[in-house]
């Protein structure tokens, strides 16, 4: 299947991306996606290596906020039998069981400081060193890393090596969220529905203009993952039917149908007045809590550039 039959929509910030991706795929290189969560990070990981000279090699996915600390070295790069406690078998590891094809690496920023000089290792000389082995074995195995956090803060914050970001950020990657290409939705709501209808066998719905702009009004924060969920829901209880506003679920209409300023938003000058400071300091923590700590993402849900972002968040000393 093609790249552009992966992702359903024609916005230029998405296209663009798939373009990059089906290049880097040919080019056998090491790519780093980033993108909030539900956004399709580990979709276009598949799709790179499907559409790569790799495809008929392994496809290896190892979530790295999942390992517990004291086992994401021997679950990366194996071990030997008896090289501590419990290890009662020889363990190939990740990378070597992807040999051939391509390791992704989810959820990267979280890989512990301790594994990162390893994997640096690994991506600049191919040896991966199992643990309680003293010899290096040379393996063939491209990675794919994904993360919805910006490294680039993390490598200013210490907790992320600037070298293995470097040696990552080959070929980046970043992938809209779907608010950010909501002219995409009436094509993505078609093509989901469609998908659903012909797994469960019914109708598929249709959804009426106005449902329809609701739902592009909807901020989606599960992105492409809430989306999906959304339209298999209004196949099992609407299929063959037109989907009103009053069908959609409440979280959504509830969401869009709050009375809003001409500036998008609803707020109100409390009779006693308020400080100015102290309001923007909350809502920079808010929009940084969001954008789970990716400041160019907090950045632009408050409408400013990043640097205006960096600089106002020095002058409230937030971290």
């Amino acid at each position: 299947m093609e790249f552009d039959q992966l992702f359903i929509g024609e916005s230029p910030e998405l296209l663009a991306v798939l373009r990059t991706a089906q290049v880097a795929a040919a080019a056998d290189v090491t790519v780093l996606i980033q993108g909030e969560s539900g956004t399709g990070k580990e979709l276009l990981a598949h799709a790179i290596h499907d559409h790569s000279k790799r495809a008929g090699g392994p496809f290896v996915v190892i979530n790295c906020a999942a390992l517990p600390e004291g086992l994401v070295e021997t679950e990366l790069f194996g071990h030997r039998k008896g090289s501590f406690t419990g290890a009662e078998r020889d363990n190939l590891g990740r990378i070597r069981a992807a040999e051939g094809g391509t390791l992704f690496l989810d959820e990267i920023g979280e890989l512990p400081l301790s594994a990162q000089a390893k994997l640096l290792r690994f991506l600049e000389s191919g040896e991966c060193q199992p643990v309680g082995e003293a010899r290096t074995v040379q393996v063939d195995t491209r990675v794919a890393a994904a993360t919805n956090r910006d490294l680039a803060d993390l490598v200013r914050e210490g907790r992320f090596r600037e070298d293995l970001f470097y040696r990552l950020n080959v070929v980046p990657l970043e992938l809209p969220a779907l608010r950010e290409r909501t002219g995409d939705l009436p094509l993505l709501m078609a093509g989901l529905t469609k998908m659903f209808a012909e797994t469960h066998g019914v109708e598929a719905p249709t959804f009426s203009r106005e449902a329809t702009k609701i739902l592009r009004g909807y901020g989606w924060p599960g992105n492409i993952r809430e989306a999906r969920n959304f339209c298999e829901r209004m196949v099992i209880l609407m299929g063959g039917r037109v989907v009103q506003p009053d069908h959609l679920p409440r979280e959504i209409s509830d969401a869009v149908s709050r009375p809003k300023s001409s500036a998008g938003y609803s707020i109100s000058l409390p009779d006693g007045g308020l400080n100015l400071s102290e309001l923007e300091e909350t809502l920079i923590r808010q929009a940084l809590e969001k954008a789970r700590g990716n400041r160019s993402r907090a950045a632009r849900l408050l409408g400013l550039t990043r640097d205006t972002m960096l600089y106002r968040m020095k002058k409230y000393e937030i971290a």
